[in-house]
């Protein structure tokens, strides 16, 4: 089904209007596990992770250090206050730093300050179930790196250069690469990559690159 013709945007635009798309994920079961028996915590507690919460995580090297797992559970509740079920703001917003930044390399945006809080409802508004399915996680000191999936269901609308573009119930699942670095317990800068081609083409948009040739 072509939900965009000869009008369709194109990638450079999509991937613009949709800037800030993957950090409003839920974890999946994986993820989600260490916040399956205790709600998250507010943003003036610190998290923290059993050993039975770190069990179930798909980590590349389970010996971390007491520093590491800290780092790690502030990441983790960055995700679960993320989820469209729950989503808690202002505790994404303090776990960062007064200048840390969130860069969707992709897309070429960066979110500080307030801002950084104005993804999380936006992708409630995409896809209501988004949810993050983790595939790896390796922790290095104060650098997180995250191999992950966005997954979710296409039932919101957005709204692009060429008029909105209303859900149709297909399913995504964005390949994506995280990485996260802290310092003292906060993040100062959260880098991440999302697979928009593939977003984009499971949303049901198909582009017009003849349209795009044409103009040359």
């Amino acid at each position: 089904m072509k939900l965009i013709s000869r009008k369709s945007i194109t990638v450079a635009a999509a991937v613009a209007v949709v800037g800030g798309l993957s950090i409003a994920a839920v974890p999946s079961q994986a993820a989600s596990s260490p916040h399956a028996e205790a709600p998250a915590q507010s943003s003036t507690a610190a998290p923290t992770l059993t050993a039975r919460q770190l069990a179930k995580l798909p980590l590349t090297d389970r010996h971390l250090t007491k520093h590491e797992k800290a780092n790690l559970a502030i990441v983790l509740r960055d995700y679960y206050v993320a989820e469209g079920s729950h989503i808690d703001v202002p505790t994404f917003v303090n776990s960062f730093t007064k200048d840390g930044v969130f860069n969707d390399m992709v897309a070429g945006q960066a979110y500080r300050g307030k801002a950084l809080g104005t993804v999380l409802p936006y992708m409630k508004g995409l896809f209501s179930n988004v949810h993050r399915d983790l595939k790896r996680i390796t922790v290095n000191g104060d650098t997180i790196s995250i191999e992950l999936s966005i997954d979710g269901t296409f039932d919101g609308q957005l709204q692009t250069p060429a008029g909105v573009l209303k859900g149709n119930g297909n399913k995504v699942a964005a390949p994506t690469a995280d990485f996260w670095y802290l310092k003292n317990g906060k993040v100062t800068t959260f880098n991440c990559f999302v697979g928009y081609s593939k977003m984009y083409s499971d949303m049901g948009v198909n582009f017009d690159w003849a349209s795009a040739v044409n103009k040359h």
